[in-house]
């Protein structure tokens, strides 16, 4: 697995060892950067993820948060429970020598620590088939980690069941392979 593009294009990435960690493919994370750089999801045009502050909750290995450094994030933290997924993060992090634009959190997505700033664009990849989608986006954005229309990019199984909770809007919707991609953004104050 490695970073797609940016300036860690091709850097190889850790990846823990085991079942629990399904990482997003190299195919899938590059077809969803395009579609968020080049979607039209910010007015004027232009990329949500320049400068902006990010979350990849459910992070495993980090990929898509780093993916999103590599291309320009100011910042990205990175919310994970299992051990071997945070030393693979880390691990990640200073290969790429982007532990000063990090943050590492052993935290429940679906039972978040209160933000310290709100994020532009979130990653959420939970395990598939556990129903942990939606309830992690309601607690995220109660516990402020969502900024007013902030993107949200959550990967399910494409035969996965989902519906977005109350105050986020569906955007796009992209299948690859065993993947569903679904883009929303947050409307709730």
């Amino acid at each position: 697995m490695r970073v797609t593009a940016g300036k860690h294009r091709s850097r190889k990435l850790a990846v823990p060892a085991g079942r629990d960690v399904r990482p997003t493919s190299d195919r899938a994370r590059q077809a969803l950067f395009n579609i968020l750089e080049h979607g039209g999801f910010v007015d004027g045009g232009g990329s949500p993820i320049r400068d902006a502050n990010i979350l990849d909750a459910f992070a495993g290995s980090g990929a898509l948060g780093l993916e999103a450094l590599s291309r320009g994030a100011a910042r990205a933290t990175f919310m994970e429970t299992a051990a071997p997924a945070l030393d693979a993060v880390r691990q990640n992090l200073e290969a790429c020598r982007e532990k000063d634009k990090a943050e590492i959190l052993r935290a429940d997505a679906t039972r978040p620590p209160n933000a310290r700033a709100a994020c532009g664009v979130v990653f959420l990849d939970p395990p598939y088939r556990k129903g942990l989608a939606a309830p992690a986006l309601t607690a995220l954005a109660q516990a402020g980690w969502l900024a007013q229309d902030a993107i949200c990019c959550v990967e399910l199984a494409a035969d996965e069941g989902f519906t977005p909770p109350e105050g986020f809007e569906q955007l796009d919707e992209r299948r690859y392979g065993a993947a569903r991609i679904v883009l929303l953004r947050f409307v709730c104050d």
